[in-house]
């Protein structure tokens, strides 16, 4: 039997001790999710997190260390939270990496590596996630692409853009894959405006990102979070195989 809306769910969010998945988290404890925090070098921050969502909401959460592009330290992870929850039912593959140069340094070991944190970090977890939602016949997948993947290009940081195009066909066939038990979604969001974005760009380049979103502003990552929650209710039980864009109506690349 299929788990239903009341039943105690548990959700994985990647790369999620900072920006859009700390975002994530405290949104889906809020409503009663216990969590998994994963997190690969912002130890201190999961931990901080951690302790915000357990004291602040009657819900479990533990934060796990993997880099989840080394198949290894994923198992191992998988092991924890099969120990400590018994079950998953949720997974939002949001880890990311980007390394942005011009074009004449780019490496072809820094391709490799973001091919190897965004896409396929996401299949490895996704794969594993998986085998324990069908056991139960329910779970929600959703990937957290960008619309870097979509129609808003930089050469600066092309390896990025390709890894999220590449995970919005991930998202397509996983559905496939995983039909009829679990829904796979992806979400694409424009300039979202976490503390890593706002300190990473100067003042011009903020100001000439904002002025192609038709809302005249960065989004919050509090309104990302609003959409995975929106994604992963019963509300959004017939939405599959799809792509949602989140970006204040942006145009232009």
């Amino acid at each position: 039997m299929g788990t239903n809306q009341n039943d105690k769910k548990v959700v994985l969010v990647t790369g999620s001790a900072r920006g859009i998945g700390a975002a994530i988290i405290r949104e889906l404890a809020k409503c009663g999710y216990d969590c998994v925090i994963n997190y690969h070098t912002s130890e201190k921050a999961a931990y901080i997190l951690r302790d915000e969502v357990t004291s602040k909401y009657n819900v479990k959460a533990i934060a796990i260390k993997a880099d989840i592009s080394k198949e290894d330290e994923v198992d191992e992870m998988f092991k924890i939270i099969e120990k400590e929850f018994g079950n998953l039912s949720c997974l939002i593959n949001n880890a990311a990496i980007d390394i942005p140069k011009v074009f004449e340094s780019k490496r072809t070991q820094d391709f490799k590596r973001v091919m190897d944190v965004n896409v396929i970090g996401a299949y490895i977890v996704s794969r594993k996630a998986s085998k324990l939602m069908l056991k139960n016949k329910w779970g929600r997948i959703i990937n957290i692409s960008s619309t870097n993947g979509i129609n808003t290009y930089y050469p600066m940081c092309l390896e990025y853009d390709a890894s999220k195009a590449a995970l919005i066909s991930l998202t397509h066939n996983l559905s496939i894959q995983f039909a009829p038990y679990i829904t796979v979604n992806a979400i694409a969001p424009g300039f979202i405006g976490t503390e890593a974005e706002l300190m990473d760009y100067d003042k011009e380049f903020i100001e000439e990102e904002i002025s192609k979103i038709l809302l005249r502003r960065p989004g919050k990552p509090e309104e990302v979070s609003n959409l995975v929650r929106f994604l992963l209710s019963d509300e959004a039980s017939y939405i599959n195989n799809t792509v949602i864009r989140i970006d204040g109506g942006q145009y232009g690349s």
